[in-house]
């Protein structure tokens, strides 16, 4: 591993990752070639035509289809959209990796304009299909065995029928997407991948910066966190302003469709009840005091502060080794962490490193967070991240990991029944970070390191649950008030610093520099109200992992049929077999109170230490 220090004002040595190990770039290839790879354009040329011939044979027949030629369509209309996401897969992971190169940036506009307007031709499948009634769709699945198969896309799909506005209306909303609230979204990443921030010399990318937050030395972090609410604080309102558009557009948008709230939306699309989600944010926040407030006192203790700043929130505990992982060493542990529970999934996760299915270098333009891209069924997913070495990137792997053998082995159930809710989609990837955890602790033998990594766990814990319930309170709080009127930067500010201060508690001390952070939060544009899915996997990950303890045999069997089921079937449903019930108000209590469990422990530690 090669690195390079730099001195900063207090004579602390700043470490960059400059790696001499070659980290993995993806092939696309599986894909396409590039972007001039003549299949992709006889792929998009077939989609336009059997989207323009399906158009010509069956709008306005829907309703007079018998049951074989409704399946007959549905597969058709099927395979055009699987296309047309293998395209538009293509350009958005091409993207991902060089969002500053303008060619690039050009073909992804392109295909999405391209295959938003063949989409757009399909439309009214899915609004004749809506527009049914249930009498008749039942006579004509009893009629098709093939079209008992599309029972649980028809279900989901149906789910919004009572949202469903004018067919002319919902041409226009789709054919103006590209020019409205997709155009914000691309200003918004093209924005916050250009950024750079100025440290020691250097300017640095956000992966790079924020990287440094989790330093050892305070006065790194301090300056590390100085630069990054500078250079936000530079683009907050034109991020502020991408906020308000977006917020109104949804708000126009949800009241046609008559969603009563700003949340409903989302949770119809997670197939998850309104009131289940309202009882799993409240129980996250009532245990606000017994997990963060608490864990953070304990860990002021722990770094001899009286009060934490916000850049203390991820800084590494002094007993903390502050390891940096090979790739090669992280692959091995992963892998196996994997295998102890399931050599089948063990042996899906070896094919992400060895068919290059993953991107992960800290590269300028790219993308600096981390994903599971799905792809299509017939192809496979990919996994980007920004691998530097860290625990945390260790546990990043393991996550996305995770989400790639869900994909893999839902994809039998074809390109519309392979997909899951968000809700359930992070149950996977939750599922391989704590199976990774396991692994790393029942290695670990010197009690100070045990302590250390149990510690970064709980704030794992706390990041994943507390962390995004409270992102989904700003979110909340920010879409009431945008009913209102239009808010200032200053004013979203200060609706992230109360929510802030409620969630960490009374162990940290935030001052003004942090009231811009707010903005570079990606899932607030990307897709409103996603946060909270984090929390919902943690906890519904906890109550199955209770269960995995209490009763392994079989356990491995019965949560790979989970995972194939992809959207075959609903949250409750997945969850009986466990024994498990989301509507039971006890469901997230019993998730939360792993995370207390872990802090207990960690107080205990802490107090008969020497």
């Amino acid at each position: 591993m090669g690195t390079r220090a730099h001195a900063t004002g207090t004579g602390a040595a700043v470490v960059y990752q400059e790696r001499e190990e070659q980290l993995p770039e993806w092939d696309l290839a599986d894909l396409y070639g590039s972007r001039s790879d003549p299949a992709l354009e006889r792929d998009l040329a077939w989609a336009d035509s059997e989207a323009t011939a399906l158009r010509s044979e069956c709008c306005g027949r829907i309703a007079e289809l018998s049951g074989a030629e409704l399946a007959r369509l549905i597969q058709r209309y099927e395979r055009v959209e699987e296309v047309l996401d293998r395209v538009q897969s293509f350009a958005q992971l091409l993207f991902a990796t060089r969002r500053e190169d303008e060619e690039v940036a050009r073909f992804y506009q392109g295909v999405r304009e391209r295959t938003t307007e063949i989409s757009t031709r399909l439309l009214f499948v899915s609004l004749e299909l809506n527009k049914l009634e249930d009498e008749a769709l039942e006579a004509r699945l009893a009629e098709s065995e093939e079209l008992r198969r599309y029972r649980p896309w028809l279900r989901q799909l149906r789910a919004f029928r009572p949202h469903q506005l004018a067919d002319e209306v919902e041409q226009v909303l789709q054919e103006k997407a590209i020019t409205s609230r997709s155009a914000w979204v691309r200003l918004f990443d093209e924005t916050m991948a250009s950024l750079r921030f100025p440290f020691d010399g250097r300017e640095l990318t956000s992966a790079q910066i924020f990287d440094l937050l989790q330093h050892r030395e305070r006065e790194v972090r301090r300056k590390a966190a100085e630069a990054i609410s500078e250079v936000l604080g530079r683009q907050v309102k034109l991020v502020a302003r991408i906020h308000n558009t977006l917020a109104k557009d949804k708000q126009l948008e949800d009241a046609w469709r008559r969603f009563p709230r700003p949340i409903s939306a989302r949770n119809l699309a997670n197939q998850v009840e309104d009131e289940v989600v309202d009882a799993l944010i409240e129980a996250v926040r009532e245990a606000y005091p017994r997990l963060s407030h608490r864990y953070y006192t304990l860990k002021a203790r722990w770094l001899g502060l009286p009060r934490l700043a916000h850049f203390d929130r991820n800084a590494p505990l002094p007993e903390d080794p502050d390891r940096r992982w090979r790739w090669e060493e992280a692959r091995e542990l992963v892998v196996e962490a994997y295998r102890r529970f399931s050599p089948a999934m063990a042996e899906i996760v070896t094919r992400f490193f060895e068919r290059r299915w993953i991107d992960a270098g800290v590269r300028q333009g790219k993308d600096s967070g981390a994903f599971c891209h799905p792809t299509v069924p017939s192809v496979h997913p990919y996994v980007l991240m920004n691998f530097q070495g860290r625990t945390r990137d260790l546990m990043t792997l393991a996550h996305e990991l995770g989400h790639g053998v869900h994909q893999v082995l839902a994809a039998r159930q074809g390109h519309f029944l392979s997909g899951t809710p968000l809700t359930l989609a992070e149950t996977a990837s939750v599922f391989g970070e704590q199976l990774t955890f396991e692994r790393l602790l029942a290695e670990e033998r010197d009690r100070r390191r045990r302590r250390a990594l149990l510690a970064a766990k709980v704030e794992d814990m706390l990041n994943t649950v507390v962390r995004q319930i409270a992102f989904c309170e700003f979110e909340l709080a920010f879409h009431d008030r945008r009913r209102q009127a239009e808010l200032t930067a200053e004013e979203i500010g200060e609706l992230w610093m109360e929510v802030q201060r409620r969630s960490l508690g009374p162990a940290f001390e935030l001052d003004d520099s942090y009231r811009v952070w707010w903005s570079y939060i990606p899932h607030f544009v990307h897709v409103p109200f996603y946060v909270y899915a984090y929390a919902f996997g943690e906890c519904l990950v906890h109550a199955l992992y209770s269960v995995y303890r209490s009763e392994p045999d079989g356990f491995a069997e019965r949560y790979l049929a989970l995972l194939e089921a992809g959207g075959t079937l609903r949250y409750d449903e997945l969850l009986r077999p466990f024994g498990l019930d989301a509507r039971d108000a006890g469901f997230w209590r019993r998730g939360l109170e792993v995370i207390a469990r872990y802090i207990d422990e960690l107080e205990q530690e802490v107090e008969a230490s020497p």
